[in-house]
């Protein structure tokens, strides 16, 4: 402990980094307090509370968090900066970074993805706040130039290089090399001469698509990148929390429900065509046989069961023009003497029916 004490005044204190170093605990802590509370509310743990709603309205941690750098960043100036208060507002402004960054996603997408795959973009915020941090706190600087040293054409150069070497390690889609190859230039270089993934910019730009870069590209993303992104998927799980597999208030969740509903109105569309297409045609066929019956008072009297809707002949009549309804043909039937319907003269480009004999 002793020990401790020891290096934390050599190198902290006495170095001048303490606003530093509290503005990185106070950021750590913050996001390890959110994500464990995001989780026991998701978990519905009874002793734990729950979310800020007042009046119905539910409030996030994103709110708080912009109150604390309010704060800490106001107070800096407003104090000049001064011992020990811009120590507290360090700590102050790295709570607020926590809880803001925390909910990064849904600042860029502007929806509430917080449990989805594209909430992942959080996550990958906050640990480059962090090791951001810590590299500057460990004496790293931003390309690599060091303070207290004189402007050379040198340093420029290799300050340029380097920038160069980070943007197009960020154009190659290798999103982690390329940042923190801002605070380590060797990192970049290497970004830059390797192979960029398939998916990238930079790939679509330079890459053929028959080409051998790219069928390397693709063998390195299967065999290589994939591996990683599982493990980094797998820590990222354990770190924030497992990802709802389809979220209720998803994009593609929306997109699939819309295909469904247009898929049902189809097929009621559909059906509700075949339902008026078959009155159509019973009404069709009701219609001829009216119109084909005699109305002559030289025609001779027909049957009683014929007049009344009962008989042999006007069941077999109704089960002709059943069958006729079902094979879809719009054809006539037209009252005999005897009270029988009788079939029409079939058209003569139409050929006559042939019926199977079975041996």
């Amino acid at each position: 402990m002793t020990t401790l004490l020891d290096g934390y005044r050599e190198h902290i204190v006495s170095a001048h980094k303490q606003p530093l170093f509290l503005l990185l605990v106070g950021f750590i802590v913050s996001f390890v307090f959110i994500r464990f509370s995001v989780r026991m509310i998701r978990a519905q743990v009874r002793w734990w509370p729950g979310n800020v709603t007042p009046g119905g309205l539910h409030i996030h941690h994103m709110v708080f968090g912009l109150g604390f750098l309010l704060v800490g960043g106001i107070g800096v100036f407003a104090t000049y900066g001064g011992a020990p208060w811009i120590d507290w507002f360090g700590l102050v402004f790295g709570i607020g970074c926590g809880l803001v960054l925390d909910e990064f996603a849904l600042i860029l997408h502007l929806n509430d993805v917080y449990w989805s795959e594209q909430g992942r973009k959080s996550v990958d915020a906050v640990i480059f706040g962090i090791l951001f941090t810590a590299l500057l706190l460990i004496g790293y600087v931003p390309f690599g130039a060091l303070p207290g040293e004189d402007t050379r054409w040198g340093l420029i150069t290799v300050i340029s290089v380097n920038a160069l070497a980070s943007v197009i390690t960020l154009l190659k889609g290798k999103v982690w090399t390329g940042l923190l190859g801002i605070m380590v230039p060797g990192l970049s270089w290497i970004g830059a001469i390797r192979l960029a993934r398939p998916s990238s910019p930079w790939a679509r730009w330079r890459y053929k698509p028959h080409s051998r870069r790219r069928a390397r590209a693709l063998r390195r993303e299967r065999l290589l990148h994939r591996r990683a992104d599982r493990a980094r998927t797998w820590l990222f799980d354990l770190i924030a929390g497992a990802p709802d597999k389809v979220p209720a208030n998803h994009p593609a969740a929306h997109r699939v429900a819309e295909r469904m509903a247009a898929r049902a109105t189809a097929h009621l569309d559909a059906h509700a065509a075949r339902s008026l297409a078959r009155r159509r045609a019973r009404l069709a066929d009701r219609r001829s046989a009216a119109a084909g019956a005699p109305h002559s008072p030289a025609a001779p009297a027909q049957p009683a069961e014929a007049v009344h809707g009962s008989g042999p002949g006007r069941t077999r009549g109704a089960q002709q023009r059943r069958r006729t309804v079902r094979a879809g043909r719009n054809r006539t039937y037209a009252l005999g003497t005897a009270g029988q319907e009788t079939r029409p003269e079939r058209h003569p480009r139409l050929r006559p029916r042939t019926r199977r004999i079975r041996r």
